[in-house]
C-alpha cells in the first residue's frame, strides 16, 4: 500500500512538472506572438495534462483516505454513519449529557449493555473456563502503597505539552500523529520520500523519548488546535485518579488503573488454593480508570473503561505449553519489531514458525496470541484487520522478556485493543519487597540437590551514598543481572576495582565500585527450588474491541425499491444484543397469541429476543431489527407455522410453530448453522415481506 502511494506521489510530482513546463511554454508563445493554432496546440496540451494530474490526485486520495475511489466514502463518513446509528439506536450515549456531558466518559444503552455482555460471557467461557482460570474481583479503590510498589505513582505517565499562553493540555504523542496523517492523507504535494519520513514517524512513534519527542513537534511547527498558540516541551502527567480511603484525608489512594495489580497482591492466596502447584492462571473482569490528558476518539479513548485480565504464573526455567500444538498452525498478520523499524509491513506468519525462530519469545506467550487471535476472530473482527504488533525497545518494560499488542484497524487506524506481554517476574518481587511477604513458588526435589548459586548481595548503605533517589533502580539492576554478565562485573571489579553499569530505569552508565556489591558462587544443598514466577499477562481493552466489532460489523444495503440505504449490524448470533424477534404479519388476535406463545418458548430457552404487534410493515419491521443486528427474525403468518428469516441473506425457512424456537436456539448456540437450517426446511418466498426492506 506504500509503495503503491509513494509510486503516486512520483507521478504527481512528475505531473505537476510537466503541467508547470507546458504552462512556460504557452506563456511564452503568446509573449512571443506566435501563430493563433500553435497557441490553441498548445494550450491543449496543457490541458490535457491538467486531466491527467487531476487522474492521478483522485487515485492518489483514495489511496490515502480508504475510499474505494477518490470522491466514494472515506474512513470519516464510514464512522460517522457507524456512530449516528449507534447513537440513534442507543448503544451508546454521551454521559450527563443533559448537562452537556464530560469528556471521555459515555453511558451504554439497552443494546450496547447486551453487546457488552454477551463479549464478556464469551470470554469467560474462552479463557476462565477453557482453561481452568481463578477468577478474582478485587475493589477500584487502591492504597497508594500498592501503586508505589508496582511503579504506577512513579511512572504511570504519558507526555503532556501545554498552549503556553491559554494553560490548555495536549497529549505530545496526539499531536505529532494528527499532524503526520493529515499531511499524510489531505496534503497530495508532499514528496514520496517526505511521506516516507511521516510514515517511519508514526511507525515508531511509541519509541521516542521526551526529547525526541519535543525535537519533531518543533522541527514540524507543531501548535496549539485551535489558537495556533506556541507548545510547551513535553512533559510526564500522572495518568491516575487521586482519593484518600477514609475521612482523616491520612491514607491516600487511587482509582485503579488496571485490575492486574489486584492479582498479584493475591497471589500466595491463589497459590495455595491451586494446590502449591504451576502454572495457574488468575482472571479479572472489572473497571479501570485513567484521567486521559486529552480524550478523543470518541470511545477508543475514555476515563474509566472495562478491563479484562489474566495473569498466568509459570517457572521461569520452563515456558513450555501443553496445549501450543493446538494453535501453532494459524497464520494470521504479524508486526515484529525488525519489520518495523525497517519500515516494511506487517506479514503472515504462522505462529510455530515466529516461536520457533524466536520472534515470539516463548511457547506460553505464543499460546495466548493464537488463543486471543481466536477470541477476536470468533466474536467477528476480520481477519484481515487484525495484526499482532511487537513492542519496540522503547515501549518494554526494562523487564519485560517480550511485548505483543493485538491491534485492530478501524476508521481511526490500527488501534491496539489487547496486550499481552511477558513481563517476568517484577510484579511479584515488587510487591514481596515493598510488604515484605514472599511470593514465591517452590519445586520440591525427589532427592537433595548440590548446587552452585550465584549470589548478588548490593550493599545498599554504599549505594545509597553514591545514587541516593536513584539508588532503587540500582539495586533492581544489580539484582537483575544475568549471571554471564555478573561474573564478568565481578572479574572486572576484582582487577579495576570499578566498572561502568548501565541502568536501563535510569537510561544511563553510572560506576559500579568494588565496596557497593558482593557477587560470589557459593554450594550447597537443597530439598526445593524456591523461585517468583513469571508471570503472562493478556490485557483485553473490553471497549474497544466492542467498538472495533460495531464497525467491522456495520454495512449499508439498498431498499427494495432502491431509493434509500438501509443501515445493518452483521452482529454474529454470539453477541448480538437480541437473537431473535417475533412479529405478528398483521394485526390479528390469534396471531398475536401464536407470537405470545412463541415468545414464552424462547423465554425458557434462554434466548433474548423481542416481540413486535404493532401495526408497522413488516419491511419496516426487519429494516429496526436489521439495524440493530438481529440475527433472526420469526414471523406469524398462520395459527401452525411460522417463517424464520435470515438478517444476512434475508432467506427465509417455514417450520411448525412448536419448533420454531428449538431451531433459532440451535443456530444462535452454535450447533447449528443457517446453512444446515437452510437446506432442512422448506423454503418461503413472500413478494410483501421485504417490500420496505
Amino acid at each position: 500500500m506504500a509503495s503503491s502511494e509513494d509510486s503516486l506521489r512520483r507521478a504527481l510530482a512528475d505531473k505537476q512538472s510537466a503541467v508547470e513546463a507546458q504552462a512556460n511554454s504557452v506563456r511564452a508563445l503568446k509573449a512571443a506572438g506566435a501563430p493563433k493554432p500553435d497557441v490553441e496546440t498548445a494550450i491543449e496540451a496543457l490541458n490535457a495534462l491538467k486531466l491527467q494530474k487531476a487522474s492521478i490526485e483522485k487515485d492518489l486520495q483514495a489511496a490515502v483516505t480508504g475510499a474505494a475511489d477518490g470522491s466514494a466514502v472515506s474512513r470519516e463518513a464510514f464512522r460517522q454513519a457507524v456512530l449516528n446509528t449507534l447513537e440513534r439506536r442507543l448503544f451508546y450515549i454521551l454521559s450527563f449529557k443533559i448537562y452537556r456531558g464530560v469528556a471521555g466518559l459515555y453511558d451504554y444503552g439497552p443494546p450496547g449493555c447486551a453487546v457488552r455482555s454477551n463479549v464478556l460471557a464469551f470470554w469467560r467461557q474462552h479463557f476462565v473456563l477453557e482453561e481452568n482460570m481463578l477468577e478474582v474481583h478485587c475493589p477500584s479503590v487502591t492504597p497508594e502503597i500498592v501503586l508505589k510498589a508496582s511503579g504506577h505513582v512513579d511512572k504511570f505517565t504519558d507526555l503532556m505539552v501545554k498552549d503556553e499562553k491559554t494553560g490548555t493540555c495536549f497529549r505530545a504523542d496526539h499531536l505529532l500523529k494528527d499532524f503526520c496523517n493529515e499531511k499524510l492523507q489531505k496534503d497530495l504535494t508532499i514528496s514520496a520520500e517526505t511521506a516516507a519520513e511521516l510514515r517511519h514517524v508514526l511507525a515508531t512513534l511509541d519509541d521516542l523519548s521526551s526529547d525526541e519527542l519535543g525535537a519533531k513537534i518543533r522541527k514540524y511547527g507543531i501548535t496549539a488546535p485551535d489558537t495556533r498558540n506556541p507548545l510547551s516541551d513535553p512533559y510526564p502527567f500522572n495518568l491516575m485518579f487521586q482519593t484518600s480511603i477514609g475521612p482523616s484525608g491520612l491514607s491516600p489512594g487511587y482509582m485503579r488503573p488496571e485490575t492486574a495489580q489486584g492479582i498479584f497482591v493475591n497471589f500466595k492466596d491463589l497459590y495455595y488454593y491451586n494446590g502449591n502447584k504451576l502454572p495457574f492462571a488468575a482472571a479479572q473482569i472489572g473497571e479501570a480508570f485513567r484521567n486521559e490528558i486529552s480524550p478523543r476518539q470518541g470511545l477508543l479513548r475514555v476515563r474509566e473503561f472495562t478491563l479484562a485480565e489474566i495473569e498466568h504464573f509459570v517457572d521461569p526455567e520452563d515456558k513450555s505449553h501443553p496445549k501450543f500444538s493446538e494453535v501453532a498452525n494459524l497464520e494470521f498478520l504479524m508486526f515484529p519489531r525488525k519489520e518495523q523499524t525497517s519500515g516494511q509491513s506487517a506479514k503472515i506468519i504462522r505462529l510455530g514458525e515466529a516461536v520457533a525462530e524466536g520472534i515470539v519469545n516463548n511457547e506460553t506467550l505464543g499460546y495466548f496470541i493464537g488463543r486471543v487471535y481466536l477470541f477476536l476472530t470468533r466474536l467477528g473482527i476480520h481477519e484481515n484487520h487484525l495484526r499482532f504488533r511487537q513492542h519496540l525497545a522503547n515501549e518494554m518494560a526494562h523487564y519485560a522478556a517480550d511485548c505483543w499488542d493485538a491491534e485492530i484497524e478501524s476508521s481511526y487506524g490500527w488501534i491496539e485493543c489487547v496486550g499481552i506481554a511477558d513481563r517476568s517476574a517484577y510484579d511479584l518481587r515488587a510487591h514481596s519487597e515493598k510488604s515484605g511477604v514472599a511470593l514465591v513458588a517452590a519445586e520440591k526435589f525427589s532427592e537433595p540437590r548440590e548446587v552452585e548459586k550465584l549470589v548478588v548481595i548490593p550493599v545498599k548503605k554504599e549505594l545509597g551514598l553514591a545514587f541516593k533517589g536513584s539508588q532503587k533502580n540500582v539495586v533492581e539492576a544489580l539484582e537483575a543481572m544475568k549471571e554471564e554478565e555478573a561474573l564478568e562485573m565481578k572479574a572486572n571489579l576484582e582487577t579495576k576495582g570499578e566498572v561502568e553499569f548501565y541502568v536501563c530505569t535510569l537510561e544511563k552508565n553510572i560506576t559500579i565500585k568494588k565496596s557497593m556489591v558482593t557477587i560470589s558462587k557459593e554450594k550447597k544443598k537443597e530439598h526445593q527450588r524456591v523461585f517468583t514466577p513469571s508471570v503472562i499477562e493478556p490485557s483485553f481493552g473490553i471497549g474497544r474491541i466492542i467498538y472495533c466489532l460495531y464497525e467491522h460489523s456495520y454495512y449499508m444495503r439498498p431498499s427494495k425499491a432502491g431509493d434509500e440505504q438501509l443501515n445493518v449490524f452483521r452482529f454474529p448470533p454470539l453477541v448480538a444484543p437480541i437473537k431473535c424477534t417475533v412479529f405478528p404479519l398483521v394485526q390479528n388476535q390469534q396471531y398475536e397469541n401464536v407470537a405470545k406463545d412463541i415468545s414464552k418458548s424462547l423465554t425458557a430457552a434462554g434466548i433474548s429476543h423481542k416481540i413486535d404487534i404493532t401495526g408497522t410493515s413488516i419491511g419496516k419491521r426487519y429494516a429496526r431489527t436489521d439495524e440493530l443486528g438481529v440475527p433472526f427474525a420469526i414471523t406469524v403468518d398462520s395459527t401452525t407455522s411460522v417463517t424464520i428469516r435470515e438478517r444476512d441473506s434475508k432467506d427465509q425457512i417455514r417450520v411448525d410453530v412448536e419448533e420454531a424456537a428449538a431451531i433459532v436456539k440451535e443456530v444462535t448456540e452454535g450447533r447449528r448453522t443457517w446453512e444446515d437450517v437452510w437446506s432442512s426446511f422448506p423454503h418461503h418466498s413472500s413478494v410483501s415481506a421485504d417490500a420496505d426492506d
